[in-house]
This record gives structure tokens, C-alpha cells and sequence, in this order.
């Protein structure tokens, strides 16, 4: 029986858990009273104020059932389902229309249908089987008329929005170039001249010319139809292209109007850049006219401190965006003191009178403790109350919340777990209104469709600064991401068109597997500078920081050692058969496979080869007569415990008195291409006088490196996300006092977020992030403000492994930060290629055979976030 057979993924641990908080500060009595909220989980609308029905003006009476009822007896309920029926019988026009005819017939459902047929007929208006009906120069007319009302409604409702932050209007084709009833020859119709004419004709170019990775972004388009397409070229006129659609079975004249819907959603996106240089260039001359520009920080600023001046540059620009209305982007690089600028800003919108609401701000658990003590330090005039604790003592704070307010507060701590911890939590935040809400490591925010994004984006706040070190991470698609939820209005809107637009889809022969990129992908890069420049401000320490010493990195490619190296083949050969093809692609999932790659690279005792079998059997036998153990049946636990790796059955025996016999060599443990890679670099290091981070993202390969390092005899310490929120800080306090603690042991995720290490000028990366952004996170722990020693980072490498193609990978996904940042560049990474490109490197497979592996998974379903 395989040893591996026995195999289950790992279950993920909530780094962000409920762990109870420390003392909360005393509330301050308000003026402002809060309704409370229920215990309940459900969550209504987005909006924050309730949807009042629109009142319908009552004419006369409508006959119900034989009597007469006048229209203003008639519930909601009623009018909609005559509304309904109306609907039914006049499918082809438009709601506005229906609703205005039920109105003007006094709510009377056959009067108003008769109305509506005789106007149909009158208007020529044909009933289209497509889900986009024909517009009429009405239906413009009221549509037009209802815009500018709900525009209206709006500056109404929000005095202080901007106008540069209004919607673009989305245009979308009131009229499809295509309609299968009305050009049933081909030609002619009404579609034949006008406006019409000239989406026919770019449509008609566009297919004529586009390129590869144009076309692919028309729904439908797959490669086969474009290939055909191609064929088919050219086209000489509009007759000739539906002809020849319509000749071949495997093309359709749909094709025609989702053309023109791709090249709509370009419009509205060249609609949109062309309102961000409105903006941008409004900005320039606010900054360029100086009017309002701090000269001296603010001074409710703590004495004995003093912002840098990029600081104070930050500080102006946040404040130029408060004056204008705007929402922003402090994307500095990390280490350059992003919260010390807030901090500043908050003090400055209390010193001169600006705030009229208390202030949010939303942190990873790690870095709370560490956001208090800042602001307490810089400006202990802001008044704060820390939204954290168990269950119960939030409810105590949200009951006196409740009673006495909290306007007298400056600013809310709170982390993002306490966003949606329960549905009274996510009510409340809903209702309680801020003037600012700050979310820190905002780069959590890339994913749209995510539950937390859903629920962050629903806080009354009337503006929204994002602070991230790392805005774009794997693709464009992320950083529109940051860029929707700090402007809905201008670009929340266009989240489909961005969402066509921006991401790459296809991969050619041609160039050796370079992109066959058209003349407006290529711009790409561009548009993605252009759209953020008004909302965000990035500088990176090597432009500012001219003091900071310099940070050096090395990649150490480490030979595995030969029992490893042997392990290592065996399972890649397990993967394949003789002839280099996968065996069973229905049974084997492709994270997996990864998985115990990167496990095997890093260390053999990830993996079940020490214990047999028959070791595990007697495992199982011995739990089963352990009281502190939850089964009794042999058999149960030994299929419970069979997949479990090396070290994780040996670290049973600290829990299970049963198993104190239960051995395992010391020399396994010390055994592992990395480990000796250690052997030669920590001697050295400390010998040096040098401190050393080694992080990891696996918390068992933190338990092994534990071992190792008491074998080795040398002083450290560890952090990661078990580690009780309250204690973080005061382990990193410990490490930075005692010189004498020569090592820190940080998770990825827990201790690359926020926190500040300068005391060690070494960093050591055990393995790397299938994200490097996580990486870089770690990194600038030590390279940061008060760092005064040259910092050297160390990424290990097994050679030979899957981990080189990470790294490769990795640099990539680097390059397109650098492309938008700095200069023009490569299309966007596609997650999906990476995985695909890394499972052809580690197994030698072709494409075909692992898109065979991955197609029934989400590409990106955390397989490199999981615990060993």
C-alpha cells in the first residue's frame, strides 16, 4: 500500500481568529444616540438608508373584481403585478413606458395595454427575440430625463460628492447591429443608416482587422472560431459578413452584437480614462497653485517628533484629496510610514475643526497593538476606542455605544475580522456614520467578488483612504480592484468593462510563446497608469529614503540531499508513467500534486516515509485505549492518522500520553537540503554579530525548524498566526531589547504584515510565497525607517524543484509592478497559465495534459496558503 494513499489536504486556520483583546479604553460620553441591532447573521441591502417606493400619483378609480377601487387604495404588491401583466402582454417596450401608461389609465390593465399596441403600431416597434430591446427616441428621451434626475437626487442627497467622482454613463448599445427577424436577408432594415450604421461599420473593421488577443475578448470567441474567423477574411461589406456567418455552422450571427458589445465596453473604458485626466490634471494645478499646502506638520503632534518630509509631501497630498472630495490610494512602498502620515492627517483634520464624525480604522490583528501605541505617541490629543475582545465584552462596548454615543471619539480601531464577526457587527458598521474610514494593508481588498470585500465596501463613510505597500500584486485585475472600491462611483460602475478589458486571456506559438499583443492591448499598461493617477501616491524608499542603507538580495539554489533528491523522483515518477503521461488525470488534483512537491522540497518530514504502515497501526492501537483521545476503534483512527506526515504523528506524543515511547531520529530532523544550507549560514551569521528572521509559511515547518534550532543550540523566538494577538507585540518588543536573541520565527502571513523588526539586519526566506508580494512583506520587516545597518535577504531554493519555477514566476509578477509603476510593459501575468506553466516544469508535461488537471479547479484556490 502507497504510504502517500493516505493523503488528505490540510484544513486552513483563521489567522485573524476571535482571541479575546485586552483592556478596552474607556468610552467617552457623545451626543449622537445609535439604534442597536439584533443578533442576527442575516444582512439586508447594501445601502445603508432603506429604499423608499417611488409614490405613484393617483388619477381616478380602477374597477377590482367587479367594484370600483380607487388607485390610491391599491397596496405595492397590487400595482406591481398589474405592472406585470402589462409587462407580459408588452414585452417589447420599455418599463418606464409601462409604468407611465398604468398611470395615466388610472392603474386599469386592459386600457393600458391598448394604449401601448396603438403606439407600437404607430412607432413601427418590432418585438426582438434578443435580451437587448429596441429603444425608441421616447424611451431615450425619458431615459435621458430619469438620469438627470437620479443625478439631481444625488447631489441632493450628497452635498459633499465630488463631481469628478460622478458615474460615467455606461452607453451601453441602445440597438444591437444584428436582429435575426428584421435582417433575415442579410441587409436593409432600420438598421441600415444612422447611428447604426456606424456600429455596423467598426464592427465590420474590427473583425476585419483585430488581432488574437482582441478577439478573444468577445464572448463566444473561442480559438476555434477564431481561427475560422480568419479563414473567412476578409470581409467587403456588411452583406458579405453575415453571408458568410451564416454559411458556416459552426459560426453564428450572434457573433455580430457581442462584437459590438467588446467594443462598447472599450468605449466606456476610453470614457472613463478620459474623466481620470480631468481629475489628474485638476490636481495638478491645486498642487501647482500651492493654495492650502501645509508648511509645518500639524501641531497637535506630539513633541520630540517629526515627520520626513515625503511625509509631509503625503500629508499634503491627502490633504488636497480631502479638499476636492476625493477618495485615495497611499500606496508608499512598505517601510516608508504610511500610518505615521495618516496619524498626521487625522491630527490635522482635528486641529483645524474638519472632522464632524469620529474616524475608522481597519487593521490585520498583528498590527492593532502596534497602530494604538502610534497613536498614542504621535498625537496623544485623538481619542480613541478600540473595537476588539471576546464576543462579550464587544457586546459591552456596542451596548454603551449605543446609549451614549461615540461622537466625542476621533478615531475607531478596529481589525478586519471585526468587520463581519457577526451580523449585528456588519449592521452596525452600516449605520453608524464616519467621516473617514482607513483600511491598512489594503491590498486584502483585490478580489471584488469576496465576502469581505462585499462587506468593507457597505461602511457609512462619506470618504475612504486604502494604504498598501504592494497595490498590485498578481494582475491589473487587482489593482481595478483597489481602485472600484475607493472610487465607485467613477469606476465601481465599469467593473465588467474593466474586467474584459484587462485581463489576459491567450497565449500563441508564436515568438517562441510570447503574446501576440494588438495595438490596444498593448497599451494596456497605459490605461492602467492613467485610470490610477489621480487616486494614488507611491514612492519607493530608493527614491526617497537616500539615507536608508541598502538591502541586498540573494537567491541560494540548495541541493537537496540524496535521500531527499531520491524522494523527490519517486514522487514525480508516481505522477507520471514510462512514457511521461499522467496516469489518471480524473484522480489526481493538481494542487495536490504541488503541494507535495513543495512539501518534499522543503523537508522529507512533511511526508509519511519514516513511519510505516505498521507503525501507524500500532499508533492507532495505542489511541485507542487514550482517554484524552475522541475514538476507540482501531480501525477508525488508523485510516484518521494514515495520511498524516513524519513529524506530525510524532508531535502526537506531547499530546497522548499513551504514545511517550514514539521516537524519531534526531537525524531526520537535521536532515534536508535547506537545513545544511543553514548548518554553513547561521554559525557565520552569528559569529558576525549578525540578527536573522527566517520566515516560513507553513507553521509545521516552523515546528521542525523549532527542533532544529534547540538541536542547534541557538536563541530564538516565534510568531505566527496561533500566536494570541495580544502577545504579538510584546514579542516583538522582547526581540528588539534582548541582543541576545539571535533569531525570530515568523509565519509569512502573520509576521509580514505591518510589524517593525529593525533589529535584525538578516532576513532569511525558508520558502517562497507562490505570491512574492508576501515575500517582499516579510522582507521590509527589517528594511524599513530606523534601520541603520545593511539588510541582506536570503530566498533557499531547492534545486532542481518546483520552487524554481515559483521564483520565475515570481519575477514576473514583480516586472508588471515595475511596468505600471515606472515604464511601459508585458501584458498581465494569468494565474491560471502560472499554475499550468508550473505543473508542466515539475512534471514535464505538455500544456494540454495539465489544463487536463486543473480544469475542474479555481486556479487560485490558495494552493500555497495551506498549513502543513
Amino acid at each position: 500500500m502507497s504510504l502517500r494513499g493516505f493523503r488528505k489536504p490540510a484544513q486552513n486556520g483563521n489567522a485573524d481568529g476571535n482571541e479575546a483583546g485586552d483592556g478596552k479604553l474607556s468610552l467617552i460620553p457623545g451626543r449622537k444616540r445609535i439604534q442597536m441591532m439584533g443578533d442576527s447573521d442575516s444582512e439586508s441591502d447594501a445601502s445603508t438608508t432603506p429604499i423608499k417606493p417611488v409614490p405613484i400619483p393617483v388619477v381616478g378609480a380602477v374597477k377590482e373584481n367587479g367594484a370600483t377601487k380607487s388607485p390610491a387604495a391599491l397596496t405595492i404588491k397590487e400595482k406591481e403585478l398589474r405592472l406585470q401583466k402589462v409587462r407580459q402582454a408588452c414585452m417589447e417596450v420599455d418599463a418606464m413606458l409601462l409604468q407611465s401608461s398604468l398611470v395615466s389609465n388610472e392603474w386599469d390593465v386592459d386600457k393600458a395595454i391598448e394604449e401601448l399596441k396603438k403606439t407600437a403600431v404607430k412607432r413601427k416597434i418590432i418585438v426582438s427575440p434578443s435580451p437587448v430591446k429596441p429603444a425608441t427616441a421616447e424611451t431615450a428621451t425619458n431615459g435621458k430625463e430619469k438620469n438627470q434626475q437620479q443625478a439631481k437626487k444625488r447631489r441632493v442627497q450628497e452635498p459633499n460628492r465630488s463631481d469628478d467622482e460622478s458615474d460615467v454613463d455606461s452607453d451601453r448599445p441602445a440597438e444591437q447591429v444584428f436582429d435575426s427577424d428584421e435582417d433575415s436577408d442579410g441587409h436593409g432594415g432600420s438598421y441600415s443608416h444612422g447611428k447604426l450604421s456606424n456600429e455596423r461599420k467598426n464592427v465590420l473593421e474590427f473583425l476585419n482587422t483585430a488581432g488574437l488577443n482582441e478577439m478573444i475578448c468577445v464572448k463566444t470567441l473561442s480559438m476555434k472560431k477564431i481561427e475560422l474567423l480568419l479563414e473567412q477574411r476578409p470581409f467587403k461589406d456588411w452583406s458579405n459578413l453575415v453571408d458568410k456567418l451564416k454559411s458556416h455552422r459552426s459560426l453564428q450571427t450572434d457573433i455580430l452584437n457581442y462584437t459590438q458589445e467588446y467594443l462598447t465596453r472599450r468605449k466606456n473604458i476610453a470614457a472613463m480614462m478620459s474623466k481620470c485626466k480631468k481629475i489628474t490634471k485638476k490636481l495638478e494645478e491645486a498642487i501647482a497653485s500651492g493654495s492650502g499646502t501645509l508648511v509645518e506638520q500639524p501641531r497637535n503632534i506630539a513633541d520630540g517628533f517629526k515627520l520626513a518630509e515625503y511625509q509631509l509631501v503625503g500629508l499634503n497630498w491627502l490633504t488636497i484629496m480631502y479638499r476636492h472630495k476625493m477618495n485615495a490610494i497611499l500606496a508608499d512602498e512598505m517601510g516608508l510610514g504610511k500610518t505615521i502620515q495618516i496619524i498626521a492627517f487625522l491630527a490635522w483634520l482635528k486641529e483645524n475643526n474638519h472632522q464632524e464624525r469620529p474616524n475608522l480604522v481597519v487593521v490585520p490583528s498583528s498590527t492593532m497593538d502596534n497602530w494604538e501605541q502610534e497613536l498614542v505617541k504621535w498625537c496623544p490629543e485623538l481619542v480613541i476606542l478600540k473595537y476588539y475582545g471576546s464576543q462579550a465584552e464587544r457586546r459591552m462596548i456596542r451596548v454603551d455605544w449605543a446609549k451614549n454615543g461615540i461622537n466625542e471619539v476621533d478615531v475607531v480601531l478596529t481589525t478586519y475580522h471585526m468587520m463581519g464577526a457577526s451580523g449585528e457587527e456588519k449592521k452596525m458598521w452600516r449605520v453608524t456614520q464616519f467621516d473617514y474610514v482607513v483600511f491598512d494593508e489594503a491590498h486584502m481588498l483585490k478580489n471584488v467578488h469576496s465576502q469581505r470585500y462585499q462587506n468593507l465596501i457597505r461602511i457609512n463613510a462619506k470618504y475612504r483612504i486604502l494604504l498598501t505597500g504592494t497595490p498590485l500584486q498578481n494582475n491589473l485585475l487587482e489593482l481595478m480592484s483597489l481602485l472600484c472600491f475607493v472610487m465607485p462611483k467613477l469606476i465601481g460602475s465599469k467593473v465588467e468593462d474593466i474586467k474584459t478589458l484587462f485581463q489576459g486571456k491567450v497565449k500563441t506559438n508564436k515568438g517562441e510563446g510570447e503574446e501576440e499583443l494588438s495595438s490596444f492591448e498593448k497599451n494596456q499598461i497605459d490605461r492602467a497608469k492613467l485610470i490610477m493617477k489621480p487616486f494614488v501616491l507611491r514612492r519607493l524608499k530608493k527614491d526617497v529614503l537616500a539615507f536608508l542603507p541598502p538591502k541586498k538580495e540573494v537567491v541560494l539554489k540548495t541541493s537537496m540531499i540524496d535521500s531527499q533528491q531520491e524522494k523527490y523522483n519517486e514522487i514525480v515518477n508516481e505522477y507520471q508513467n514510462a512514457t511521461g503521461k499522467v496516469k489518471d488525470y480524473t484522480e489526481i488534483s493538481g494542487m495536490s500534486i504541488m503541494m507535495d512537491l513543495r512539501k518534499l522540497a522543503n523537508h522529507p518530514l512533511l511526508l509519511r516515509y519514516y513511519y510505516s504502515d505498521d507503525d501507524v497501526r500500532n499508533i492507532a492501537r495505542k489511541l485507542a485505549t487514550d482517554p484524552d483521545y475522541k475514538g476507540t476503534k482501531e480501525d477508525d483512527i488508523f485510516y484518521d492518522i494514515a495520511y498524516l506526515s513524519d513529524f506530525k504523528l510524532y508531535e502526537m506524543r506531547d499530546k497522548y500520553t499513551t504514545l511517550y515511547d514514539l521516537q524519531l531520529p534526531e537525524k531526520l530532523i537535521t536532515s534536508s537540503g535547506k537545513f545544511r544550507q543553514l548548518d554553513e549560514l547561521l554559525p557565520k551569521m552569528k559569529e558576525e554579530g549578525h540578527r536573522v528572521l527566517i520566515f516560513s509559511q507553513f507553521t509545521m515547518m516552523l515546528d521542525i525548524m523549532e527542533r532544529y534550532l534547540k538541536i542547534r543550540k541557538h536563541g530564538f523566538l516565534r510568531l505566527d498566526g496561533s500566536t494570541a494577538v495580544t502577545e504579538r507585540q510584546e514579542l516583538i518588543d522582547q526581540y528588539t531589547q534582548d541582543p541576545d536573541l539571535f533569531i525570530f520565527l515568523l509565519s509569512t502571513k502573520a509576521g509580514g504584515l505591518g510589524i517593525n523588526l529593525t533589529a535584525a539586519d538578516t532576513v532569511i526566506i525558508h520558502d517562497i510565497d507562490f505570491n512574492p508580494y508576501n515575500d517582499k512583506q516579510a522582507e521590509d520587516r527589517a528594511h524599513r525607517m530606523g534601520q541603520k545597518k545593511p539588510v541582506t535577504i536570503y530566498k533557499l531554493i531547492s534545486e532542481g524543484t518546483i520552487e524554481e519555477g515559483m521564483l520565475m514566476i515570481a519575477q514576473q509578477k514583480l516586472q508588471l509592478e515595475k511596468d505600471v509603476t515606472e515604464q511601459d510593459g508585458k501584458n498581465p501575468m494569468d494565474d491560471h497559465k502560472c499554475m499550468v506553466g508550473l505543473l508542466t516544469m515539475a512534471l514535464g508535461l505538455d500544456e494540454k495534459k495539465a489544463e487536463t488537471i486543473l480544469k475542474n479547479e479555481s486556479p487560485m484556490k490558495k494552493p500555497m496558503q495551506e498549513e502543513f
